[in-house]
C-alpha cells in the first residue's frame, strides 16, 4: 500500500516559500485580521442579546438596508457602464482616447468629501443639473438616489481596471472565427467574449460592492442624512460614536462586516465557479 501524505504547497522551482508565507501571514495579521479580530471581541463582549436588540433596532435595520442596497445598485450599474467603457478604451483608437483614461481614474485621486461636495452642487434643488430635473418631479439630492450617484463616481474605476487587463488578452482570431462560422456581432460578444470576461467582471463587482459599503465622505453630502430615509450605516456608527455610545457602534459595525463577509464569500464562490467551468485555473 502506497503511503499518502499531505501537500501543504505545490512545487516551484522559485526558492523562499516559508519565509515569503511568513512574512505574508505577518502582515495580514497585523494590518487585517487583528482590526478585525478586537472588533469582533468588543462586540461579543456585549452578550448576544444586545447584540441582537442594536442590530435589530428599527434604525440600525434601516440604515443597513440601505447601505446594502443602494451599494448592490451601484455595483450593478458599475459593471454594466464599466465593461462598456473598458470596451471602448481597449478596442477603439480615437482622439482623448488616453485623456478618457487618464480621467477613469479621477475619483481614485479626488478627497471624497470634495466628490459629496461637487455632486451635492450638481444634483441639488438649486444645483447645476437639479434645477433642471426638479420641475420634472426628479429628486436626486437628499435621496437614496443620490446615495446610489455618488456610489456609481466612487465605484467606476475599480470595474475598469479589472476589465481592461482581460479585454486586452482576449483574442481577436477568437471573434474573427466566430464570424466565420456564420455568428452576428451579438452572438459573438453574447457567446465569445462576455463568458471570458465574466470572472474578471465579477471581480470587479465585488470590489466596487466592497468599496461602497464602506463609503462616507462622498456619501453624507448628498445623502441628507435623514434617518430612515437617508442615513447610512457608516454615518450611523459615527453619529454612536459621537454620542460616546461605543457599544453601539461596535455592534452596528460588526453587522456591517457580517453581511459584507457574507456577500464577499458569495462572490467569491460564484467566480471560483465560473472560472472552473471556463476551465481556467
Amino acid at each position: 500500500m502506497t503511503a499518502t501524505r499531505l501537500v501543504l504547497k505545490q512545487p516551484s522551482v522559485l526558492p523562499g516559500f516559508g519565509l515569503t508565507l511568513g512574512f505574508t501571514l505577518s502582515y495580514l495579521g497585523i494590518i487585517v485580521f487583528l482590526p478585525l479580530a478586537a472588533l469582533g471581541l468588543k462586540a461579543a463582549s456585549l452578550g448576544w442579546a444586545e447584540i441582537w436588540r442594536i442590530a435589530t433596532d428599527e434604525r440600525t435595520v434601516a440604515a443597513v438596508k440601505l447601505s446594502f442596497g443602494t451599494s448592490l445598485a451601484a455595483a450593478t450599474i458599475n459593471a454594466f457602464f464599466g465593461l462598456i467603457v473598458a470596451w471602448v478604451l481597449v478596442r477603439y483608437r480615437f482622439a482623448g482616447r488616453r485623456l478618457l483614461d487618464a480621467a477613469v481614474d479621477l475619483p481614485f485621486a479626488l478627497p471624497t468629501a470634495v466628490a459629496g461636495i461637487a455632486l451635492t452642487a450638481l444634483y441639488a434643488p438649486n444645483g447645476w443639473l437639479g434645477q433642471y430635473l426638479a420641475p420634472l418631479g426628479l429628486k436626486v439630492a437628499y435621496t437614496p438616489v443620490g446615495i446610489v450617484v455618488a456610489l456609481v463616481f466612487v465605484g467606476l474605476p475599480f470595474v475598469v481596471r479589472t476589465l481592461q487587463p482581460v479585454l486586452e488578452e482576449i483574442d481577436a482570431e477568437l471573434e474573427e472565427a466566430s464570424a466565420t462560422l456564420g455568428a452576428s456581432r451579438l452572438q459573438t460578444l453574447w457567446k465569445v467574449v462576455l463568458p471570458t470576461v465574466v470572472p474578471a467582471l465579477l471581480t470587479g463587482f465585488a470590489l466596487a460592492l466592497a468599496r461602497a459599503v464602506g463609503e462616507y465622505g462622498s456619501v453624507i453630502f448628498i445623502a441628507g442624512n435623514i434617518p430612515y430615509v437617508s442615513e447610512i450605516a457608516p454615518l450611523l456608527v459615527v453619529i454612536r460614536l459621537e454620542e460616546f455610545d461605543y457599544a453601539g457602534a461596535t455592534a452596528v459595525g460588526a453587522v456591517m462586516l457580517v453581511i459584507s463577509f457574507c456577500l464577499l464569500l458569495a462572490i467569491n464562490l460564484i467566480q471560483a465557479w465560473s472560472r472552473k467551468r471556463l476551465g481556467h485555473v
